[in-house]
């Protein structure tokens, strides 16, 4: 298995960050076999979704709508609403899997990797990514 560690910055602010460049760069002319990427933080996820047409910013109004930033979290340390970051990775799983074919990654048209991130307290983020041989 070949794997890596990757660093992105998602800033202040509550991020869909497309990061499917790295990843197609990662499994570039390597075997086919399975892409697996994993951000090992207990408050950010993985999303295979559209961007650039408004679905990015319309998954951040559904967890706002879902889990609001406001007083109700037990988990309650840094910023206000801090706790509903604790709750997103059982909406916005902390991975997703790929077929990896002829070397690249077997998304659909319109698929886009994106790392979520509602907390506005870590700007920085490792992700993990992975490629199993088939």
């Amino acid at each position: 298995m070949r794997t890596e560690t990757r660093q992105f910055h998602t800033g202040t602010t509550e991020t869909v960050l497309d990061i499917t460049r790295e990843c197609e760069q990662f499994a570039a002319g390597r075997p086919d076999g399975l892409f697996h990427v994993f951000v090992p933080h207990a408050t950010a996820g993985i999303a295979i979704i559209e961007t650039g047409a408004g679905s990015d910013d319309d998954l951040l109004a559904a967890l706002r709508d879902l889990l609001p930033a406001d007083d109700r979290w037990q988990h309650a340390h840094g910023s206000r609403g801090h706790g509903r970051s604790h709750v997103m990775p059982a909406l916005v799983p902390p991975y997703a899997t790929v077929p990896v074919i002829d070397g690249r990654l077997a998304l659909g048209t319109w698929q886009s990797i994106c790392l979520v991130d509602l907390n506005v307290d870590n700007p920085d983020r490792r992700v993990r990514f992975s490629l199993i041989p088939g």
